[in-house]
């Protein structure tokens, strides 16, 4: 039996369950799998954080360096964010330059950091259009099985939180914490046919028609939104999944803050 045909096959009993409201792992169509969180295991780096959703698995560790500001922003620090795909994570990995899924990744987690302001950035300024903190957002990525933007994201925020700035070894007085004012929490949801799935796994993420993530703060305000495939979504689809990424944003975010 071709690959093609089994695909939809399976497609097709992902549908059926879901439109009993099941899925294959057991799962009420707007639950999300079991995150688990580990904190300071890179001692290189300033920060890290491990999180596992579910089977995927994603280690982020931040460097903090000293630098100059960009020219439009010269009295605010600088934060920067990439992510690796290696190949042990998934067969579909390959080694070599970033891959656009990656650079698509990386803008979103930095995205969703960056617009909900949960680091106060000017409080990284050392001398206005001289020097600044340079934050480096590294994410590897060790599991792949389905739904990377919030697990790249939890382990972002989460390593974010841990971080502890090296100012001692430039000089620059006792090292400190990052000044972290805000709690972003990405909540991601498939649409396969008609129904709508929240943090799809990787079999649910690959018949997917259309995805949609959708990153709110501690107050369930919106600060990014980043629309995937080439599926569409009905204004009350929309807006159905941004009530539910703010009701689970509200159950994820005390794991991400604590310590």
């Amino acid at each position: 039996m071709s690959e093609e045909i089994v695909s939809e096959l399976m497609r097709a009993h992902v549908y059926r369950l879901a439109s009993t409201g099941q899925r294959l792992d057991g799962r009420t169509l707007e639950e999300p799998r079991k995150v688990s969180l580990e904190r300071a295991l890179v001692k290189t780096a300033e920060g890290s954080a491990r999180v596992k959703l579910g089977n995927t698995d994603v280690l982020v560790g931040i460097k903090m360096s000293v630098g100059e500001p960009y020219p439009d922003t010269p009295n605010t620090g600088v934060l920067s964010t990439s992510v690796e795909l290696i190949p042990m994570a998934s067969p579909t990995f390959e080694a070599g330059p970033p891959r656009p899924e990656a650079i698509e990744l990386a803008r979103v987690v930095d995205r969703g950091i960056r617009e909900s302001k949960m680091v106060n950035m000017e409080k990284l300024c050392i001398t206005p259009k001289e020097k600044v903190w340079i934050l480096f957002i590294d994410i590897h990525v060790l599991d792949y099985d389905g739904n990377l933007f919030d697990a790249c994201s939890y382990a972002a925020v989460a390593a974010l939180a841990s971080t502890v700035a090296p100012a001692k070894n430039q000089g620059l007085g006792d090292d400190f914490p990052l000044p972290v004012e805000h709690w972003p929490v990405s909540v991601t949801t498939a649409k396969i046919k008609d129904r709508l799935l929240v943090d799809p796994s990787l079999d649910e993420e690959r018949m997917a028609d259309a995805r949609l993530t959708v990153t709110t703060d501690e107050n369930g305000d919106i600060r990014a939104m980043q629309k995937g495939l080439s599926g569409t979504f009905s204004y009350d689809e929309v807006k159905r999944i941004i009530e539910t990424a703010q009701r689970v944003g509200r159950r994820i975010r005390p794991l991400l803050q604590s310590s």
